[in-house]
């Protein structure tokens, strides 16, 4: 499996690029946003990518970051989402906006993907509404790259210093929190409500993952 192609960049297609790695020149498809953010020929570029199979196909479809190709992977599981509706569902929102339309249960932004119709948006945002928040608490951790650091205590020398580290439920519980509150702001909701939300529901949920939270989080945020 390919998943990952760093190289210079050939040739700019109107939904793929061709980019050369030492010689060999990987064809690789893309969202129209995808292709917007890359560089000119020639310049150096890197996407993250997934490997369609079929009998008489092989496709290559490139993504800026893991996350959105976690998004692909997931719409594909949804009935009636081939490659090409899923990469035009990404091109129209983006990663994050992806996660708020299916989260907040919005058919419409997903139909304003091109060739996406109203049953088959719906359909979307029924078959991932549960899975949304999973794959939004991966993606913050994507982003954070690591949970809570050791906490470093000075003493009265200052040569001298004591670190002290969390236990591991500790350090899950922190990251959860962490992984929570950035999906939530990502969503549209203010820094403020959402470590509120969060806080509330991490007291009641002492041993839930990232997605709890940000279940538990947005049903009480949802409007009464």
């Amino acid at each position: 499996m390919i998943g990952r192609i760093s190289g210079r960049l050939d040739w700019r297609g109107p939904d793929h690029v061709l980019i050369d790695v030492r010689g060999v020149g990987y064809i690789v498809h893309v969202s129209e946003r995808t292709l917007a953010g890359l560089p000119g020929p020639g310049e150096a570029v890197s996407l993250y990518t997934d490997l369609l199979v079929r009998e008489d196909l092989l496709q290559l479809f490139g993504f800026p970051t893991m996350l959105e190709k976690e998004w692909h992977k997931l719409l594909m599981t949804v009935q009636g989402v081939g490659a090409k509706a899923s990469m035009a569902i990404l091109g129209a929102l983006g990663a994050e906006g992806v996660g708020r339309a299916i989260t907040l249960g919005d058919a419409r932004a997903v139909q304003a993907a091109p060739g996406v119709g109203p049953k088959l948006a719906q359909r979307v945002i029924l078959e991932l509404k549960a899975k949304a928040p999973g794959v939004m608490a991966h993606g913050a951790g994507l982003a954070a790259k690591a949970g809570a650091e050791d906490v470093v205590i000075e003493e009265a020398a200052p040569a001298r210093r004591k670190v002290a580290r969390l236990d591991e439920s500790a350090m899950r519980r922190a990251t959860a929190s962490a992984d929570a509150l950035s999906a939530l702001v990502n969503l549209g909701y203010g820094q403020g409500d959402a470590a509120q939300a969060v806080a509330t529901v991490s007291g009641d949920l002492a041993d839930a993952d990232a997605a709890g939270l940000i279940r538990a989080a947005l049903k009480l945020l949802a409007p009464k």
